[in-house]
């Protein structure tokens, strides 16, 4: 997983994922995309900062979805989904890729 930041995978996950679901108007869909990001995202985690960092970064990313919600009803969707993507890649990158 040496090529593709953490970061970039992390954040992708969370704006892809809300994009997935917004466009296609299917949000077991956009759960996918957010999934998948997030397994290949722990995974590069794991390989570059070990298990402890993946499973706090993991947890990150769950609390950065969750947290999307209650920011959007106060920024608007778009806004709160870069905001959480945004503070998740800088999270990631100082945890993991920054090691690199």
């Amino acid at each position: 997983m040496a090529g593709v930041p953490t970061a970039v995978v992390a954040a992708s996950g969370l704006v892809g994922g809300y994009a997935v679901a917004r466009w296609t108007k299917k949000r077991p869909l956009g759960g996918a995309v957010l999934a998948a990001a997030g397994a290949v995202a722990v995974k590069g985690w794991q390989e570059k900062a070990g298990g402890k960092a993946a499973a706090v970064l993991g947890g990150a990313y769950v609390a950065a979805f969750a947290g999307s919600h209650p920011l959007a009803k106060k920024v608007g969707a778009w806004p709160s989904v870069f905001t959480v993507a945004g503070g998740m890649a800088l999270v990631s990158w100082l945890v993991a890729d920054r090691r690199v």
